[in-house]
C-alpha cells in the first residue's frame, strides 16, 4: 500500500503537498481524532498555532504530530496545518503522575471555519514519510536498525488541560 495518499502538508514534491481529504489516515486505530461541535457562525483563524498536549509515553525517546483540519458538513477532512515535536531523556519536567507538558509549535494558517464545518485536532506519534520515523531508541536516525514501540497517552482533564490555541480573527 502507498503510505502518501491522503497525507497532504508540506512537501517538496509539488503532485502531494496541499490540502488532502484526511478520512483514511483519520481511521487508523493509532491516530486519535478530537473534533468540535459544527461551529455556529464563520470562524476565522489567522497566525500562528499551537498546541498543549499532556502526555505519557512509554518511551523516552518519541514524537507527538498534530494536524489541524475543517470538517466539512457532509464530513469530509481536510489538513491545514502541522506541528511535530521530537522528544529526548530529560525533555520537560515530568509531574508527579508521569504526565508530561508538551507545547507543539503548528504552521501558522490563515482560514475561515464556514458555519456548520467544524475543528477537528489530529493527534499521533509520527507523521511517516511527512517527517522521519522516530525508532525510539535513540540510535542515529540515519544508521537505527532497531524499532522500539511507543505506547503513548493522550490526558485530558482539569489536572491535564490538553487544547490547541486558534489565533482567532475580529474581521
Amino acid at each position: 500500500m502507498d503510505p502518501t495518499p491522503g497525507v497532504g502538508g508540506a512537501s517538496l514534491d509539488a503532485r502531494k503537498a496541499g490540502p488532502k481529504d484526511q478520512h483514511r489516515r483519520e481511521r487508523r486505530a493509532d491516530v486519535l481524532t478530537y473534533t468540535s461541535d459544527p461551529v455556529a457562525q464563520n470562524l476565522t483563524v489567522a497566525g500562528p498555532l499551537t498546541a498543549d498536549l499532556w502526555v505519557r509515553s512509554s518511551v523516552e525517546h518519541t514524537d507527538f504530530f498534530v494536524r489541524l483540519c475543517d470538517v466539512a458538513p457532509k464530513g469530509r477532512s481536510t489538513n491545514l496545518a502541522d506541528g511535530i515535536v521530537r522528544l529526548r531523556p530529560g525533555d520537560g519536567d515530568r509531574g508527579a503522575d508521569g504526565a508530561l507538558h508538551v507545547r507543539i509549535k503548528m504552521w501558522p494558517t490563515a482560514t475561515s471555519f464556514r458555519t456548520g464545518h467544524r475543528v477537528r485536532l489530529q493527534v499521533s506519534s509520527g507523521a511517516h514519510p511527512l517527517f522521519v520515523r522516530n525508532p525510539g531508541t535513540g540510535e542515529p536516525l540515519a544508521t537505527a536498525v532497531t524499532m522500539r514501540r511507543a505506547d503513548q497517552e493522550i490526558l485530558h482533564d482539569p489536572d491535564h488541560p490538553s487544547a490547541i490555541e486558534l489565533p482567532v480573527s475580529r474581521i
